[in-house]
């Protein structure tokens, strides 16, 4: 499995984020048809949460040589549970183990109950995130599908949540 390094990511390396933010974005749209604003961009709304609201904390992750490879935001971290409100890993480095290894660092942080959202027609993310509940939680973990947030429009998402413990056995 190559080497990635997740990291906090400070205010230094926000605009990587942002730049992430938008291929993250542009890989969703293919699921849920939002199309960018005039300018390019897409919401950010939760990208700023990340970087500025103290319930949630950003991670950035690095590949070999120190490539940008992905992001990680969490949220809900003084609640009960904690959601990985969004997880990207940039093409390149998919379908190498660098996404399981950094989400296990990340959930193996914050120990306890967490949930995660996907969409059914991305059958990636579908088959990724069950395997991710599988090995962190085995078969203690549970699906079920929500809507969308005012977006009547949109099929339900599907929510996994499952219990990290802080270390892995």
């Amino acid at each position: 499995m190559p080497d990635v390094s997740v990291r906090l990511a400070g205010t230094a390396d926000r605009p990587a984020v942002e730049r992430l933010w938008l291929m993250f974005h542009h890989d969703m749209s293919e699921f849920n048809g939002t199309l960018p604003n005039a300018d390019g961009t897409f919401r950010s709304e939760r990208l700023h949460l990340a970087f500025s609201d103290p319930d949630w904390v950003p991670y950035l992750l690095t590949g070999e040589g120190g490539g940008a490879a992905g992001f990680a935001f969490v949220r809900g971290l003084t609640g009960p549970k904690r959601v990985l409100n969004s997880f990207f890993v940039v093409r390149a480095a998919r379908r190498s183990g660098v996404g399981l290894r950094a989400v296990r660092e990340i959930l193996a942080g914050h120990p306890g109950p967490w949930e995660v959202a996907f969409q059914d027609a991305n059958a990636r993310a579908v088959r990724f995130w069950r395997r991710v509940a599988s090995d962190v939680a085995g078969d203690d973990w549970t699906e079920e599908r929500r809507g969308v947030p005012n977006r009547p429009d949109l099929p339900p998402d599907v929510w996994i949540s499952f219990d990290s413990p802080a270390e892995r056995p």
